[in-house]
Parts: C-alpha cells; structure tokens; sequence
C-alpha cells in the first residue's frame, strides 16, 4: 500500500469516483451485492421515473428504511479520511453515485453527487422546493406519500431516477474532473452504472492512472494501475499515515 500512498502524495490533480460499497460501513446496503437492496425490491421499478409517477408508494415505502433514515447514519472511516485527504490539498474533488450525503457529513466539500440528493425535494407540479427533514417526516407519519401543501402535487426527492436526464452541471463537472485528473481512485463501484462508469477510461485517456478498490471484480479492472480489494484494510494504512 505504500505504492498507492506515493501516488496520492506525488498526483497533481487526484480525483476519486465513489460508490455504494464505500458506506455498507456506515450500515448502508449497497444495491449490488451479496446482501444488497435490489434483492429486497424490484429495480426496475424502486428508481424508476414513469412507476414513480404511477405508483409513488412503492418508492416511499420501500424508501422509509433505507432513504428517509439516512440522517441517523454517520460518516465511516472512508468518508473521514477522504475529507482529511481534501483539507491536505491531496483530494481536488469527489465524484460520487452515492445519495446518502455522507461525504458531506465527514466535511468534504468539494463533492459532485452525480446521480442527485435526497437532500432537496421538489412537487412535480409547481415546483416547490422542500428539505429532506420535511419529507422524511411526512414519510415516517401515516401519509406514506408526501403531496405539496400548495398545489396538492406529487413531492420527488432530487435523486436522479431511470429514465430521467442527469443534471448536466454535475456531469459536466464529473466528466472536467476525470479528464484533468492524473489519479482516479475508484472506491466502492462495480462500474456498471453509465455514465459514472466511463468516467475512469476518461482519465486514462487523458494520461492518467486509475486505481480501483472494490470488493468485487469491475469491467475496468483491466485498466488498474493498482487493484485493491478491502476498502477497510486501505482507509486504516492511511488513516495512520496521513497525519
């Protein structure tokens, strides 16, 4: 891991790419693995736009446990040290699939949350904006679906569902930031996700090299300067190195 550690210290502009895998330490699921939440529910339908407009509660049912408690999970040693690393000027940004707002929680501040947040709502209707503290309190009640207390319309978290447009902002950021990085490390990601996916062949188009940490194999792992397997025995080499 020592190898790893000097690249870290020697990049110019290191960028890492982070997926769900990096919280099932926090005691979030992740959504592909062994235990993962799509063995709890439909896929194609939990994140899916046009079965979100039709059939909203399936989303907020399901979502209840695994969404709208996210305010009682805590940042892990992963989150910590990667906002260590930015506060040292090492970490120049976080392009993350994630939508557990973690990495901000942990103080890291320069994070690209590619596939939204649930951090902010919005009536499809009107447009009204509502906190996640608002919604999660509607969900946790008896009204399971939350409605706009103006128009009356459908309330959707800032998540970026199936068959909905990225926000192009974030991924103009997320596709700058692969591009001028010279190290990418790849946490937590199986890589099957697009366009998050093709962010590290970005960097390695650009010259750069990719590290990938993930405990299953990726797509990409042929494209690895560095493969490592246990996001948790590499965050605590560094926790005790970066001082």
């Amino acid at each position: 891991m020592h190898q790893f550690l000097s690249l870290l210290r020697d990049s110019s502009h290191c960028v890492f790419l982070s997926g769900a895998g990096i919280s099932t330490l926090s005691g979030i699921p992740d959504f592909r693995g062994s235990k993962g939440l799509y063995k709890q529910f439909d896929a194609d339908k939990i994140f899916d736009i046009d079965y979100f407009k039709k059939n909203p509660s399936y989303f907020y049912t399901h979502g209840k446990d695994f969404i709208y408690n996210l305010d009682k999970k805590e940042p892990n040693i992963i989150h910590k040290v990667l906002a260590k690393l930015e506060e040292k000027g090492i970490v120049k940004s976080i392009i993350t699939q994630n939508i557990d707002m973690l990495h901000q929680k942990a103080g890291s501040k320069r994070v690209i949350e590619i596939h939204g947040s649930p951090a902010s709502h919005t009536c499809l209707q009107c447009g009204r904006r509502f906190s996640y503290n608002q919604i999660a309190s509607i969900v946790h009640s008896q009204q399971v679906v939350p409605t706009c207390d103006g128009c009356g319309g459908l309330v959707k978290p800032d998540i970026i569902f199936f068959g909905e447009n990225l926000n192009q902002k974030s991924l103009i950021q997320a596709i700058s930031e692969s591009s001028k990085a010279d190290l990418m490390v790849v946490i937590g990601s199986s890589l099957v996700v697009y366009p998050a996916a093709s962010l590290p062949l970005n960097t390695v188009k650009h010259g750069g090299k990719i590290i990938i940490i993930n405990n299953m194999p990726t797509p990409l792992d042929e494209y690895a300067y560095i493969l490592y397997h246990d996001l948790e025995e590499v965050f605590s080499y560094l926790e005790k190195e970066i001082k």
